[in-house]
């Protein structure tokens, strides 16, 4: 609260003290005295004369020594309460209560920063009373510093050691005590001496040695994360770089300097912008928007390497610490993309091997068997697999099972013509024990079984016998299996795809294969073209084999000549795709190490051509072919001879031709699908 002064001092005092009193906090004035008949102001102070002083009465009447007798015959007679004090006094006591105000403002400014220390505090006078206990001393004993201040500290902390410092006057340093409440602590204390070296008291501060213990523990864990980190960042083979919040860079790796030519003297403390030939700053971006971005195209590095960014940003506690970039180079994911490619034609050790990526072709005619194939697996139908020897049922049937809900399931092939009849139907569905002679004990279980949640391709399915056909569609129609010599069915869930290379009509025909078990066979039919019916296809597909090949037999043939291509395309390939890996396998072994192009005179063919008689897809007889093709191809081909004359007879009218053949039109669209002649006929 201010104190009133009411001035009756000289003018030039009267100026004085005004000054002091405005750049104090701790006086205001009331009133100036003049003598009678003065109507002069001192700024905004009023002014009185002896016969009309101020009624508010002031805490001091200040007055030079001329007027002191009118100062104190004014107490007298009106200000019996005030005191009156000289000028001099005046600025004695102003000069007091500024220090007093100083002293209280670093006493209040010195007990703040005590209570925020983190360290415990205790100080006690020479009469052992406590005179300071800080919160981190209330905190560690468990104490509050009402309970302690004033007390005496062996009635507050009767194991402290203090006393024993105050009366020796010699300092303990780093003393390991246990409070009461069996907290440890780290205590130094120190007497409290005067000048002159007399004792006024001791103080003590002192640590809890567990968190002395945990901090050190962090500082450790920190240093061996950044040891390791900065191992990991140094060791790896990918371009990492770092940079703060301003965007100076703070770290880069090994990896960086062989990918941008720039060592850490070019680019520690420099802008992000510095490694950057071509393009904007990701870690600048990134420090913008706090967001990561991923596949940014920049060139970097003075021989300007193409190179691919991902850049994500370092928050730590919600602040902003900078950003950590991973630079890809362009030529080596390119170089890494051909060497997986590589690397899956090597891996051959899964039950399903291929994916509907390892059908190489883009004619319309693979493209449809393909897109057929897609579908399927996307149902849980039967599959029937149809084209003739060599072309890819196997490589279909895997696809097929790889992209399905059953992929992680396990895929059972069989070849239903390697077995025979009795051993094939205990292989399939399994026996008991003493089912038959040499039976295992305790029977065994079928591929069924073992496929059951999964998928059993049954290769050459035209080859199984009567009995295992009636067994099979028994499966397919009621999901469950009966072992050899045993009458307990066993539910499964088993997807079935079959393939075949025979004319399943004409076995149905014959009487050697079930109507039945066609139809259960048949639901989902994907006939797969042979490789004279997608010409377009064969380079690619001698590029693919060549890169498997090279694997197979260490070498690195690198290109087909054009006449070696051009000779392909003009074979009729009867023994399709397996045909022509046949025909670039044995060029290769008959290759020179050092040579890197398979040339015409390298291939040799199972059968020669004529190449001046035309091969049935360009409009050949069957007669022309020669006579090493097997009897299904000759049909095939026979087949698809009376179709074609049909065909042109009636110009491609399909209702018309199929009538002529008397065969049903979706029989007939199936026929021209096989032989690939929807082009011949009106759309």
């Amino acid at each position: 609260m201010l104190q009133t002064v009411l001035l009756m001092t000289a003018p030039e005092e009267t100026k004085k003290i005004l000054r002091l009193i405005r750049s104090s906090s701790f006086f205001e004035p009331i009133g100036v005295f003049v003598e009678m008949g003065a109507e002069k102001k001192h700024d905004d102070v009023p002014v009185f004369s002896y016969s009309s002083p101020p009624q508010l009465e002031p805490d001091y009447v200040v007055y030079s020594p001329p007027n002191i007798k009118i100062a104190i015959q004014l107490q007298e007679d009106v200000y019996h309460e005030s005191d009156i004090i000289s000028d001099s006094q005046f600025y004695k006591l102003a000069d007091h209560i500024k220090q007093s105000k100083a002293a209280e403002a670093n006493l209040q400014q010195f007990k703040t920063i005590l209570d925020n220390t983190h360290d415990g505090m205790i100080v006690i006078d020479q009469r052992l009373n406590i005179t300071i206990f800080n919160k981190s001393a209330e905190r560690m004993t468990g104490l509050s510093a009402d309970e302690a201040l004033g007390r005496s500290i062996l009635e507050v902390m009767p194991n402290s050691q203090l006393p024993r410092v105050l009366d020796s006057g010699i300092e303990e340093v780093n003393q390991e005590q246990i409070l009461a409440n069996g907290t440890k602590i780290y205590t130094t204390r120190t007497p409290i001496l005067d000048q002159s070296g007399r004792k006024h008291g001791a103080f003590a501060v002192f640590k809890d040695i567990t968190e002395i213990v945990d901090l050190a523990e962090e500082v450790t864990n920190l240093k061996s994360i950044q040891i390791m980190l900065s191992s990991i960042i140094n060791s790896s083979e990918e371009a990492i770089s770092v940079v703060d919040e301003e965007g100076k860079g703070i770290m880069i790796n090994p990896a960086y300097t062989k990918l941008t030519g720039y060592t850490a003297e070019q680019v520690i403390g420099k802008p992000a912008t510095t490694d950057i030939s071509e393009g904007e700053s990701i870690h600048m971006q990134v420090l913008k928007t706090r967001k990561p971005v991923r596949g940014a195209r920049l060139r970097v590095g003075p021989k300007r390497k193409d190179v691919i960014v991902n850049v994500a940003p370092i928050i730590v506690d919600g602040l902003l610490k900078g950003s950590v970039g991973v630079i890809h180079d362009v030529s080596e994911i390119k170089g890494l993309t051909e060497e997986l490619n590589r690397a899956r034609q090597i891996i051959r050790t899964l039950e399903a091997k291929y994916s509907f990526e390892d059908i190489i072709g883009e004619s319309d005619e693979m493209r449809f068997a393909v897109d057929q194939a897609k579908l399927a697996a996307s149902t849980p139908a039967t599959v029937l697999l149809r084209g003739e020897s060599g072309t890819g049922k196997e490589l279909f049937a895997h696809a097929i099972h790889n992209a399905s809900d059953r992929k992680f399931n396990k895929f059972i092939r069989v070849n239903c013509a390697a077995l025979s009849e009795s051993l094939l139907e205990s292989e399939l569905f399994g026996y008991v024990e003493g089912a038959f002679s040499g039976a295992l004990r305790g029977g065994k279980r079928g591929l069924f079984e073992d496929a059951n949640g999964g998928s059993i391709f049954l290769d050459e399915v035209g080859e199984l016998s009567q009995n295992t056909q009636a067994k099979l569609l028994r499966v397919l129609q009621e999901n469950e299996i009966r072992r050899v010599g045993d009458t307990k069915a066993i539910p499964i869930n088993v997807r079935v795809i079959a393939a075949t290379n025979v004319n399943l009509e004409k076995m149905i025909a014959d009487g050697t294969f079930r109507q039945d078990l066609y139809y259960r066979l048949n639901r989902m039919p994907i006939y797969i073209p042979p490789l004279r019916a997608r010409n377009s296809d064969i380079v690619m597909l001698a590029n693919h084999l060549l890169q498997k090949l090279n694997q197979d037999y260490g070498r690195n043939i690198e290109i087909i000549s054009s006449d070696a291509e051009d000779f392909l395309l003009k074979y009729h390939w009867p023994g399709n795709v397996r045909e022509l890996e046949n025909v670039l396998g044995r060029a290769i072994i008959h290759m020179s190490h050092t040579d890197s192009k398979i040339n015409r005179e390298h291939i040799s063919l199972l059968q020669q051509v004529d190449h001046n008689k035309p091969n049935s897809e360009s409009g050949g007889s069957f007669n022309e072919l020669t006579e090493e093709i097997t009897l299904a191809e000759q049909m095939d081909e026979f087949e698809k001879t009376i179709l074609t004359d049909a065909i042109n007879r009636y110009k491609g009218n399909k209702t018309k031709t199929a009538k002529a053949l008397g065969i049903s039109l979706r029989n007939f669209y199936y026929k021209l699908e096989k032989y690939g002649l929807d082009d011949k006929v009106r759309k």
